[in-house]
């Protein structure tokens, strides 16, 4: 495969050594990677290269890497992985509610990042036309009938469950996506912190989901991922 077939992958990060351990692994995987020291060149790369999806570092030596992102955002739909060795969940729901598509903690495994890249660009090919049936697994998520089947039994939702699944469902499997998010998305903006709403109704969502409810995953103080782990 030529480097102008290959899709081109743009990591935003100051520790040179990090980009000598990704760049050979993304091109064993078909990528052509790009190599950015600073936010300041990481954004010149984005509008110049157009990469396919942004590995983003939130500790840059010009600015942080929450900063970036809306800049980032006001030119290009790619997906946004942060890598970041900041574990404080602020910091995480930070960078997901600033635009980015999910994250991995450093230090990281290599697998999984590489599954992660995988699925946000997954999710960025079909964003321009997004099933009207979801599944995953066991589960078919019916958006136009706003009916939800396990194993071809129709589940009997109420109308703020059906619009929780609903939410997790459209965000794209895999993604993570923040208890902010889904309360704004569910209950509307002057909810978002109450975060009881979301720990009752998800766990009755699960109680009905039964087998399937290992399709909704906790992220710890963050959010939830909908869709098979991996």
């Amino acid at each position: 495969m030529s480097d102008l077939a290959r899709p081109r992958i743009l990591v935003v990060d100051d520790e040179p050594q990090i980009h000598r351990f990704l760049a050979p692994a993304l091109e064993a995987a078909g990528y052509t990677p790009l190599r950015a020291l600073t936010g300041a060149e990481g954004l010149r790369l984005a509008a110049e290269r157009a990469p396919r999806a942004v590995l983003l570092d939130l500790g840059l030596p010009d600015m942080d890497g929450k900063a970036l992102l809306p800049r980032l955002r006001g030119f290009s739909a790619a997906p946004v992985i942060v890598l970041s060795a900041r574990d404080r969940e602020e910091e995480k729901v930070a960078a997901l509610d600033a635009g980015a598509d999910d994250y991995v903690e450093k230090p990281f495994a290599l697998a999984e990042l590489l599954a992660r890249l995988r699925a946000a660009l997954r999710r960025a090919s079909g964003a321009e036309a997004p099933p009207e049936v979801i599944r995953a697994g066991p589960l078919e998520v019916d958006m136009p009938h706003r009916l939800a089947r396990v194993d071809g039994a129709v589940l009997h939702l109420t109308p703020r469950e059906w619009d929780l699944l609903a939410a997790l469902a459209r965000a794209g499997q895999g993604r993570v996506v923040t208890q902010r998010q889904l309360l704004a998305a569910v209950w509307g903006p002057a909810h978002v912190e109450d975060t009881q709403y979301l720990r009752v109704y998800i766990g009755q969502l699960r109680q009905k989901l039964g087998e399937a409810a290992r399709l909704i995953r906790t992220e710890p103080g963050v959010g939830y991922r909908f869709g098979e782990a991996g």
